[in-house]
């Protein structure tokens, strides 16, 4: 048997290395095999440098290919603590520090991930590229523990220092991604500062790259619409949607070959990949549509997004992925409630269950939208008290501002509805319209809805009247239909209370059409069963005999659906209240395993 080789030799490092190359690339790639060689070279004990990145390698491995996130810690530990004292061996030294710090976050040991970020951050001040990838690094970890200030401050640093270097492109990109933590801080008043100082720097920059140029207006320009979707203001935000819209297209029909490429590493960061902004585009465009009350635009649009991030997921299951999938599932949802497709709703809610199980972190996120939805749907099925434990579920575990105005207003409609008086007052105390100041113009103006419905269910119509032509006045403004069209028939239905036919009929006759149009069913129902009786009070025939065919015909609808709904099995997912999705309790009708 031939002794085996001195470790100072190069040669049976190159021939094992050589042959682990030769499993990685292999079709299919031998990933355990390949795991083997490296192993075997970390075990002939070879110099520092040799050892280091054999642990980085077989780091990157284990934690990419297996489950095994404590061998790949450990070996990514050795790569860490090894090159720390090799000198000009950065490659190797900061690459271990970046995925060791990922790897302890996903494990929740946060504090460690900081400490070797900010170590790795304190040596990499001559090198530009290491230093502003671990800055950005630090401040995503920041960030993901909702501790924006300490995130802020680092992206403000990396801009400075990137300035500093001469790259005008990566300090924009530090800068908008400061305006975006600032955005879900919801500290509205200095994003607007950051975005409109950045975005007037972005338009003036005169750079030869038009692709980095137009990447960072597309980012931008997602932002800001963004900023007016939170502010509710969605005629507001329509010239900066078809901006973004123009650009995304500008992007994908650019050609980047012969483009001029920078010299400065710096300049080599990405904000997204072209496919991804273009399903993002899509998930703003949906948000617009839904709050504007056009139904079949979201539909449409979510369709379209949806296909091609199940294209992008056969290439390459990103995380992010599942984040916009997650939120176009919440918004299509809700579509399908308001267009009273409650089957469709609940198994779309189950997927998105499915979703969160791929991604676990994604539960943390968006459960307390899950269990939001679930109560949406539990009301439309009239399964009150499910709908109440829903959102006091979804109350317990949001902590946006937003999300607890919106599921509280709903929750108020639903002690309306089960004429809780007592928990009703209690609660509309918290969602005072006239102390919203700081939530979104269409959240304020549904919560004067609220308060009109309210007035209308006590007998106290003139207060009612009030409190709703406040909402249409806010409401019209910024083109909210779906608010619009319920606030109208609202007013009807009061007008018809207090004897004034007429008028009802000039609320209820408007409030039909815009229905017709978003299209939403149950304010269809709603609106053809008051102009059934109106017509009927007019002594006109015709138009009774149309508002009783629309109203048998929305009802029949909605009964089948409602029927259709109860059979299935994820409808038992209303008793749902605590802890992950039970996938138990959805049998294998639509192929779901049992635990």
């Amino acid at each position: 048997m031939a002794s085996m080789p001195s470790p100072g030799s190069d040669a049976w490092y190159v021939s094992l290395l050589g042959l682990a190359e030769h499993f990685r690339t292999s079709n299919p790639p031998n990933i355990k095999l390949c795991i083997h060689c490296l192993q075997t070279i970390a075990k002939f004990k070879p110099l520092p440098p040799i050892e280091a990145r054999t642990h980085l390698q077989l780091g990157t491995l284990l934690s990419a290919h297996t489950n095994n996130v404590d061998l790949a810690m450990n070996h990514l530990e050795k790569a860490w603590t090894i090159s720390q004292n090799i000198p000009s061996f950065e490659e190797v030294r900061f690459e271990s520090a970046c995925l060791l710090s990922q790897l302890y976050e996903k494990q929740k040991r946060t504090s460690e991930a900081k400490t070797v970020l900010c170590t790795a951050i304190e040596t990499s001040q001559q090198l530009p590229y290491w230093h502003c990838r671990l800055l950005f690094q630090l401040a995503q970890l920041h960030g993901a523990e909702r501790d924006y200030q300490s995130a802020c401050r680092l992206l403000s640093l990396g801009a400075d220092y990137a300035s500093s270097h001469h790259s005008d492109y990566t300090k924009y990109l530090f800068l908008l991604s400061k305006g975006m933590l600032l955005l879900i801080d919801r500290n509205l008043q200095e994003v607007h500062q950051v975005l409109s100082t950045t975005g007037a720097q972005i338009e003036q920059w005169a750079h030869p790259n038009l692709s980095q140029k137009e990447s960072l207006k597309v980012f931008f320009l997602v932002l800001q619409v963004c900023h007016y979707l939170m502010a509710g203001q969605v005629k507001s935000v329509k010239p900066a949607l078809k901006q973004l819209q123009q650009g995304i297209q500008a992007i994908t029909t650019h050609h980047t070959d012969d483009e001029p490429q920078s010299c400065n590493p710096i300049d080599l960061f990405h904000w997204l990949p072209k496919e991804h902004m273009c399903v993002l585009v899509y998930l703003v465009t949906v948000m617009h549509s839904m709050q504007g009350g056009y139904m079949d635009k979201a539909q449409k649009y979510t369709d379209k997004a949806l296909m091609q991030i199940e294209k992008l997921k056969m290439l390459d299951c990103h995380p992010l992925l599942l984040t916009f999938q997650m939120m176009l599932l919440e918004h299509i949802i809700l579509c399908r409630l308001i267009m009273g497709n409650k089957t469709v709703a609940i198994q779309e809610i189950f997927q998105a269950c499915h979703v969160c199980q791929q991604q676990p972190r994604l539960f943390d996120t968006h459960g307390s939208q899950i269990h939001a939805l679930l109560g949406l749907y539990s009301m439309s099925m009239n399964c009150l008290e499910a709908a109440e434990a829903q959102f006091k579920t979804a109350l317990r575990l949001t902590r946006e501002t937003e999300l607890w105005t919106f599921v509280s207003l709903n929750l108020g409609i639903v002690y309306l509805r089960s004429n809780r008086t007592t928990d009703l007052v209690s609660l509309l105390e918290s969602v005072d319209p006239d102390r919203l100041d700081s939530c979104s113009h269409s959240l304020k103006a549904s919560a004067y809805y609220v308060k009109g419905l309210q007035s209308f269910f006590q007998a106290r119509y003139h207060d009612a009247k009030r409190y709703l032509r406040e909402t249409l006045k806010m409401a019209n403004a910024e083109d909210l239909n779906r608010l619009t069209s319920c606030s109208l028939v609202l007013l009807g239905h009061i007008f018809l209370s207090m004897g004034n036919s007429q008028e009802a009929l000039n609320m209820v006759t408007p409030a039909m059409q815009l229905a017709s149009k978003i299209p939403d069913v149950h304010v269809q129902l709603w609106a053809s069963a008051l102009l059934k009786d109106l017509y009927r009070m007019c002594g006109n025939t015709q138009g009774e005999a149309e508002g009783y065919r629309l109203h048998d015909s929305f009802s029949q609808s909605l009964l089948k659906d409602h029927f259709q709904s109860t059979q299935q099995s994820e409808h038992r997912l209303i008793q749902w209240t605590e802890g992950p999705c039970p996938f138990h309790m959805v049998d294998s009708v639509h192929g779901t395993e049992l635990l």
